[in-house]
């Protein structure tokens, strides 16, 4: 038995992609620039994603380029030839992607017919401000 779970975060290079097989499946593409090492050892490594479904389809208006993504998936080397010389490239079929909470910029901004409005006329409750002890 093996166990292939790959978890990783990063920045969608570009914004996801919807498309279909011949054979009329969805799958919804992007890619996702990775930061590893650090100072001089610093590299970004590029992870190509494919969600396959409806679900795919459906966030991908939630996955524009530079959004900051957890992916968790089934990670794959392809293998390929470019201009005669052999290439590879690290995959993820996705299971899951989250992203960050909304910020107050994303937030939606609550309609003005939704406001209650705010009376400015005091009211008189019988409660004398000045007969307070302190």
């Amino acid at each position: 038995m093996s166990i292939n779970v790959f978890t990783f975060s990063g920045r969608i290079g570009r914004d996801a992609e919807v498309r279909r097989t011949s054979g009329g499946k969805v799958v919804t593409g992007f890619p996702v620039a990775v930061d590893v090492g650090y100072g001089d050892n610093k590299s970004t490594l590029w992870v190509d994603c494919s969600m396959w479904g409806e679900r795919g389809e459906r966030l991908a208006e939630y996955l524009p380029k530079g959004s900051l993504v957890t992916v968790t998936g089934e990670a794959d080397m392809q293998t390929y030839q470019s201009s005669g010389q052999d290439k590879a490239k690290l995959t993820c079929r996705v299971n899951d992607v989250q992203l960050p909470p909304l910020n107050k910029d994303r937030q939606e901004k609550p309609r003005q017919d939704r406001q209650e409005s705010r009376s400015t006329t005091p009211v008189n409750d019988g409660f004398d401000e000045d007969d307070i002890p302190f």
